[in-house]
């Protein structure tokens, strides 16, 4: 069973806050989850997705489960699907 999660919206950009929208196993059903939930494709970032605070309860509400950061970080790593910062290209 693939279990999305959401963590708290707390990075800054474009002035407002971010939360980061990962799966703990499947990318293709994070993919899903994301269209299903009007999260466009260009919020994708290689492992998650970043949605604006104002998505969150939407979110949680169609299944997400809200988690702290830190709990999100362990669970992507323990996925497989984590990506390193140092693998990224920017």
């Amino acid at each position: 069973m693939v279990t999305i999660l959401i963590d708290d919206p707390i990075w800054p950009a474009h002035g407002r806050l971010w939360a980061h929208l990962v799966s703990d196993n499947n990318l293709d059903e994070l993919h899903d989850f994301a269209s299903r939930n009007a999260i466009p494709i260009r919020a994708f970032d290689l492992d998650h997705y970043d949605v604006p605070e104002d998505a969150l309860p939407r979110l949680i509400a169609a299944g997400a489960h809200h988690v702290g950061g830190k709990e999100l970080t362990r669970r992507l790593i323990a996925s497989g699907l984590r990506v390193r910062a140092r693998d990224r290209r920017h």
